[in-house]
């Protein structure tokens, strides 16, 4: 997958192509539709299929000391993009400038004469433009004059009719509900992120941990999970392990900040400064203190073997 950075000098060969647009923070069941959408459009045209998507995210430029609230950093964002076999990812950079384009001037500016954009496909929802007062029906009443042909994918529902949406994605990772959360996804909820030195004591407790800052995510709720951890090889694909982790503030070390702390079983090898994928797979128990250092070491050994249960027990069950 391409990935551009500027409308402006959009490459001949993207031109013309099937873009797809929204933020799609998250890329779960509801805009993997929308893409879907447009790839569809793309294979029956013979059209490159261009995914346009903005950084950093409309509301963390707008609301910047809101609490973190992101389901995917960008670098993850674009791997699941990626998978959804879409060839190019436009990456519009969200600053005072674009915010302040009215969406008649984002249409002719961007979409039009910066794309050269022949289908264009959003989601029922998408919003656009100086205060976010373009939205479809002003996509629709642009493209009645020919520049564009308009596809609007409606809400997309699951069997209890709940709608996939970012929001309610959310409430259930707050709420410690990562297998709920997944079903949403059409994945289970990953953080990426770069392995950090700590004062490794899960190594001198027999559990060495790799950690992560939740750089820009969204906090899921303070406990202990089932993982799955992808390990960026050289070539850019990620081997992956089970393994077991533990979320917060870590109160009986009385730690001072929030990580995401890693243990993955039956791995032996050196991931300082290594791109790791951890996918929190169940909720095994809430974050509490323990009374000194060998209580701790033994719930992490309970831990491990209750998530190595949970895994193996799920993976027999995979088709």
């Amino acid at each position: 997958m391409q990935i551009l950075r500027h409308y402006e000098n959009t490459p001949d060969d993207v031109r013309g192509g099937v873009v797809v647009m929204g933020n799609f923070d998250g890329v779960h069941r509801g805009h993997q539709a929308v893409i879907g959408k447009g790839a569809k459009l793309a294979l029956s045209r013979e059209e490159p299929l261009v995914v346009v998507t903005f950084e950093p995210h409309p509301r963390s430029f707008f609301r910047p000391h809101d609490p973190s609230f992101r389901l995917t950093s960008f670098r993850n964002k674009a791997h699941h993009i990626e998978a959804l076999g879409v060839d190019v990812l436009m990456v519009l950079n969200f600053d005072e400038a674009l915010s302040k384009l009215t969406p008649l001037e984002f249409v002719e500016n961007v979409i039009v004469q910066g794309l050269g954009t022949r289908d264009l496909v959003v989601g029922y929802d998408f919003r656009f433009g100086n205060q976010r007062v373009g939205d479809a029906a002003f996509l629709k009443s642009q493209a009645s004059a020919g520049a564009y042909s308009l596809n609007v994918v409606e809400a997309i529902a699951s069997a209890d009719s709940e709608v996939y949406s970012s929001t309610h994605i959310r409430e259930l990772l707050i709420a410690g509900k990562p297998g709920h959360a997944a079903a949403m996804l059409g994945r289970p909820f990953e953080i990426e992120g770069r392995v950090q030195h700590g004062d490794e004591r899960g190594r001198q407790l027999g559990f060495p941990t790799a950690n992560i800052e939740l750089d820009g995510y969204l906090n899921p709720a303070f406990g202990v999970y089932a993982i799955r951890a992808g390990l960026e090889t050289d070539t850019g694909s990620f081997e992956w392990f089970d393994g077991v982790a533990n979320f917060g503030n870590r109160p009986t070390v009385d730690g001072a900040r929030i990580l995401l702390e890693s243990h993955l079983f039956d791995f032996d090898g050196d991931l300082y400064g290594k791109n790791l994928r951890i996918a929190l797979i169940e909720f095994l128990r809430p974050e509490i203190k323990f009374d000194g250092l060998d209580m701790l070491k033994a719930q992490i050994g309970m831990d491990s073997a209750s998530a190595r249960r949970m895994l193996r027990v799920r993976a027999a069950g995979a088709p």
